[in-house]
């Protein structure tokens, strides 16, 4: 079977958005549940583990990101033109709440001691950010951007705050990363036998648990009212939506009866991973609907396979890189445990 580079192009930028999906994830949710933590009291118990998971991976988080961006105006220069306008807004409060995330980190690091201020920034930073990332998405399905005949594009802002649809993504954005993020930091508490740490953040797990499953189904048929050729072609994919559902249920069955937490995640992983590339295969070939396909203006052969080349070779190197980080500090022996030499 033939696949066009247009195809490849975009399949390799959908692994590294999932790569960002799942690593960012559990970064905003950690950080959302440390401020929480601090407001309900069990901030010295969840804390250790938190930080220990943080301080070697918050440096490396946003770089799927980065790539992402940068593959997606490259290989499809005509996004740029089409999604400037739309996003600048989301665009830029993201922007600023990362920016506001890393002094937060460095404050906490190299700081004698933590602003409340800072911390509820650094919280909620961990809400807001993927809302407003989710607005890409969103706006992709059409009906928020408009383009006249001599190709003005014209952004439908209130069309987006008054959408359901858009909402119903936001929600799913934000009770995705407090499950996901909840799902991991189980697993690495118990890992680090931290029993206190554990049960507390396996609590959150299986209470963010039921709310994402029901913001997906809500999506799930909002865009049936939204965009039903989308729709329609995810129903030809159904058996992806199932695997992800059945994903989820051992996933929760194995924090539920706290066994098997690595292979949990793993089905968190798997979980999001056959609902995303379902919904992306169902929405090809539209980057926006209606106006812009995957093939329409494509980068040039030469550059595509260069793109390619590079992205690969880029991913074969984070994803070694990430092991190395995860062996040598996330999960080392001394380390989870908090055991490190401290001088």
């Amino acid at each position: 079977m033939n696949i066009s580079y247009e195809v490849l192009g975009i399949t390799v930028l959908w692994l590294f958005l999932f790569g960002y999906l799942i690593v960012a994830s559990i970064d905003f949710g950690a950080g959302f549940f440390s401020y929480y933590s601090s407001v309900t009291g069990t901030r010295h118990l969840i804390q250790n583990v938190i930080e220990r998971y943080l301080s070697p991976v918050w440096e490396v988080t946003n770089v799927f990101l980065v790539f992402f961006f940068v593959g997606f105006v490259g290989f499809f220069p005509d996004t740029a033109y089409y999604y400037g306008t739309a996003l600048l807004v989301p665009g830029s409060i993201a922007i600023v709440l990362l920016a506001i995330r890393g002094s937060y980190y460095a404050f906490n690091t190299y700081g004698s001691r933590t602003s409340k201020m800072y911390m509820l920034l650094y919280g909620a930073s961990g809400l807001l950010i993927p809302a407003a990332l989710s607005t890409v998405l969103t706006i992709s399905e059409g009906g928020y951007i408009e383009v006249s005949g001599s190709r003005e594009v014209r952004f439908l802002f209130w069309n987006l705050v008054k959408s359901s649809y858009s909402w119903s993504v936001v929600l799913l954005a934000i009770v995705s990363v407090l499950y996901i993020s909840a799902m991991f930091l189980s697993y690495y508490a118990h890992k680090a036998g931290d029993r206190p740490a554990f049960e507390i953040v396996r609590k959150y797990a299986l209470a963010w648990s039921l709310p994402t499953i029901m913001c997906s189904l809500l999506v799930f048929f909002s865009i049936r009212g939204h965009n039903p050729v989308h729709f329609d072609k995810m129903l030809d994919l159904t058996g992806m939506f199932v695997l992800s559902f059945l994903s989820f249920l051992v996933a929760v069955y194995f924090v539920w009866t706290r066994k098997q937490l690595g292979w949990a995640f793993v089905f968190v992983m798997l979980q999001f991973g056959f609902a995303f590339f379902g919904y992306g295969a169902g929405h090809l070939p539209y980057i926006l609907y209606p106006y812009l396909t995957i093939h329409d203006n494509f980068t040039s052969e030469a550059m595509a396979v260069a793109l390619v080349i590079v992205f690969v070779l880029g991913l074969l190197l984070l994803i070694p890189s990430l092991y190395l980080l995860m062996r040598l500090f996330l999960f080392d022996a001394k380390y989870v445990k908090g055991n490190f030499d401290k001088h």
